[in-house]
């Protein structure tokens, strides 16, 4: 890793980027797809699995990982201090709710029922009381699954990124003084921090209070990484490791874990490394964010700047919202799929389907909404600053 110096003083924001550099990393977007992809093919196994690919693609549930790690990059990098928090939280929200909304309406129907039954264990009876938390999206801070993956059960990451949005503003005062060192040295500290807590979970029972942290906590440090790695970045550093290597590392990880779970190896290290499998994928997912950032940033040839991967990472969001929704609907309808090289038929369509489905909810509410949103807010500071009232929207009080 090469760490340079940018000329600007330590406090200018927004920091200038370095000659020849760009603002947008439409690599990272178009990376944005083969997470939202893992975590499908995770899913895509409870309605028939692959035997030689299942201990491969039970980590595909870390494509999550990858999404805490990115968004916190992603907010870190594009923070100007002119953008109060108000104005913040208002864009985050209409980015991600309107999608979420709709999701949960159209998840309701397939994951709950009045009188569900026993041999479809992923329906739930209907609780009013449990189900309104996904509303606010808080329902993650609850510990028991059955509050905190209720509504549509891929939000519950949502909590957590709700959370993160929360403190980002406040994360970034202290931040905005760091040098590119000092974000990097931030970054190891917490990712240390991490491994104590690992370290607690694997030597204290399961009733201990580290084992009752909520999501939304736990996951916190894979934010906060990666607002550190922008950071760092807005300051000057530089990632000399090719996105190849950092793909192959990650795919050697993986391919490790998966190994492990069908020839066990009972050493210290491996062991150690299996007990390490969430901060060992921060730590990979940081590898490749950071790999393709720079390329962006310094003007290499990058294959994900291509505009098909960049809209289908714009298409990520909704297709992680509704893809799990399309295979447990698939598998109420026509039971479990056995299990083998014919799944394949299974995986393809519900792809298409979901990716159908994505489309539209990408282009009916999540883009349009936004922006109306967003404009309603812009127009609204716009009259406020010049001193004219502003009309109050449609249901709320003047």
């Amino acid at each position: 890793m090469v760490v340079t110096r940018a000329p600007s003083a330590r406090l200018i924001d927004p920091t200038p980027l370095p000659k020849g550099a760009v603002g947008r990393l439409d690599s990272l977007t178009g990376l944005r797809w083969f997470a939202a992809f893992v975590v499908f093919l995770h899913h895509v196994q409870n309605l028939g699995a692959i035997p030689a690919f299942a201990p491969f693609l039970r980590y595909g549930t870390y494509g999550v990982t990858f999404f805490f790690v990115l968004s916190g990059f992603v907010l870190a990098w594009s923070y100007r201090p002119s953008t109060g928090a108000p104005t913040f939280y208002w864009r985050r929200f209409s980015r991600i709710y309107p999608s979420h909304f709709v999701a949960l309406l159209i998840a309701i129907p397939i994951f709950y029922s009045f009188h569900p039954d026993p041999a479809q264990t992923w329906v739930k009876p209907v609780s009013f009381g449990i189900l309104i938390l996904s509303l606010p999206l808080i329902q993650a801070w609850w510990s028991n699954p059955v509050v905190e993956l209720s509504g549509n059960p891929a939000a519950w990451t949502l909590t957590c990124e709700f959370f993160f949005y929360a403190l980002h503003p406040w994360i970034m005062k202290p931040f905005r003084r760091l040098s590119a060192n000092g974000a990097i040295l931030v970054a190891a500290g917490v990712f240390v921090l991490e491994l104590v807590y690992r370290e607690a979970m694997d030597r204290t029972p399961g009733t201990a209070w580290v084992h009752h942290i909520p999501q939304p906590v736990v996951q916190l440090p894979a934010f906060v990484i990666g607002m550190c790695l922008a950071v760092a970045m807005r300051r000057g550093w530089r990632l000399s490791v090719p996105p190849i290597v950092a793909y192959a590392l990650t795919g050697a990880f993986v391919l490790f874990l998966g190994l492990m779970a069908v020839y066990p190896l009972h050493t210290w290290i491996a062991i150690h490394i299996l007990a390490f499998t969430p901060e060992g994928m921060v730590l990979v997912c940081a590898l490749m964010i950071a790999a393709v950032a720079t390329r962006d940033i310094v003007g290499a040839r990058s294959v994900l700047r291509n505009r098909f991967w960049v809209t289908l990472g714009e298409w990520s969001f909704c297709f992680y919202l509704v893809h799990a929704t399309f295979i447990y609907l698939t598998r109420s309808i026509f039971g479990p799929e056995s299990h083998g090289w014919a799944t394949l038929w299974w995986w393809a369509a519900m792809f298409v389907v979901g990716l159908a489905a994505t489309a539209a909810l990408h282009y009916f509410i999540e883009k349009p909404v936004e922006r109306q949103l967003r404009t309603w807010w812009d127009a609204r500071g716009a009259k406020a600053d010049a001193g004219v009232r502003v009309p109050a929207m449609s249901g709320e009080a003047a």
